[in-house]
């Protein structure tokens, strides 16, 4: 895990591990960053991994999934997100800002009055969601041209790379999903025009980059392989999805999934794991990094195994000193759990400390360490 890697487009990690984006909520209802988010990412990175990506940032204001979140909808927003980007640099590793636009699965309680939007106006099959309106070809243009704004303005905050949230449900998965994209015309309709508007989302990305980049950039998509819906997306659709990303200017396609080696949601008896096919399908062409419940030092290793790249999630939340405890060979000191004793000692959020200690089942929590 401590050999550096080298993206295609240039940009050099000094080790295989990456902090996986993370909601956290602590940012200001209006967007602005809190000095807690900025020990957050600092205390994590002077831990020595080698890249972290942000809790996602929100590209128009009708897109807001989560309270008290980034936001990179102005170039006003450039000064706060620089903060984020110098935070993590200033602790040693590569800054890359997720951005995002919730879609039909964004909370009208943060809408700012705005509409609820999607591919089609169908609800999300989740309990109490709202139905939205289906976006007009007009609008789907400019969320094009919102993200590619969003991606100038990560370069201009200094960010040393963008992922694009094409994961959990949000708007540019909605558009590949059967399930929420019902359209017929040219955004919608069989597999391959469902790619039509991430495709262009990242071909709009990347010529921000190669007009506004002054040094490499590294630019990654996160993508879920398979939804749960009928119809939803299928592994096959995601295979042919990600063959068509490894066409573009993109350096990596993220996995977002529980368990590493997790079999299929849509069928019990399809045990192969989503990350290695995605691996398979792409790896000589887009670095693929690997993610779900990894923590020791033989399940990362194991995972580095198949992929170049892994991001750890619940392991930097329990014990922000986890990669330099692994380097020193301290294993057994690393925390497996977050301890409520410690909380004075591991810089997270308040906002994230309540959700972790209130929401059942999320986060392994006992009081002392044994």
């Amino acid at each position: 895990m401590k050999d550096n890697f080298t993206f295609k487009n240039g940009v050099t990690v000094s080790n295989r591990i990456v902090m996986a984006p993370m909601t956290i909520s602590a940012s200001t209802a209006d967007g602005r960053v809190s000095d807690e988010e900025l020990v957050y990412y600092y205390r994590r990175a002077k831990s020595g991994i080698g890249m972290i990506i942000t809790a996602c940032a929100y590209i128009m204001d009708n897109g807001i999934a989560f309270p008290d979140s980034l936001k990179v909808t102005q170039d006003d927003d450039i000064q706060e997100l620089a903060k984020v980007a110098k935070s993590i640099q200033d602790g040693g590793a590569k800054a890359v800002l997720q951005i995002y636009h919730g879609g039909r699965m964004a909370n009208p309680k943060y809408q700012l009055g705005k509409e609820v939007v999607s591919a089609s106006a169908i609800a999300a099959p989740r309990p109490n969601m709202p139905t939205p309106r289906a976006l007009t070809h007009e609008e789907i243009e400019a969320l094009i041209t919102a993200f590619a704004e969003a991606t100038r303005r990560a370069i201009e905050a200094g960010f040393d790379g963008v992922e694009l949230h094409g994961a959990n449900t949000y708007l540019l998965q909605q558009f590949v999903s059967p399930h929420s994209n019902q359209r017929d015309d040219e955004w919608g309709g069989n597999v391959e025009r469902r790619f039509t508007f991430p495709l262009r989302v990242v071909e709009a990305c990347a010529h921000m980059i190669q007009e506004y980049a002054k040094k490499p950039f590294v630019f990654g998509y996160r993508v879920s392989p398979e939804e749960r819906e009928e119809p939803g997306i299928t592994m096959d659709d995601t295979l042919a999805f990600v063959r068509a990303l490894a066409k573009t200017p993109l350096d990596y396609v993220h996995a977002s999934v529980g368990k590493f080696d997790g079999g299929s949601m849509r069928d019990a008896e399809d045990t192969t794991s989503r990350v290695a096919l995605l691996q398979q399908a792409v790896g000589e062409e887009l670095a693929v990094i690997g993610v779900g419940a990894l923590q020791t030092r033989e399940q990362v290793e194991e995972a580095l195994a198949t992929v170049p790249l892994v991001s750890l999630g619940h392991a930097l939340i329990y014990d922000p000193d986890w990669y330099e405890k692994m380097a020193l060979g301290l294993d057994d000191a690393v925390h497996t759990m977050l301890y409520t004793s410690k909380k004075d000692e591991l810089d997270i959020p308040q906002s994230l400390w309540e959700m972790i200690t209130t929401i059942p089942g999320w986060f392994t929590v006992a009081q002392e360490e044994k």
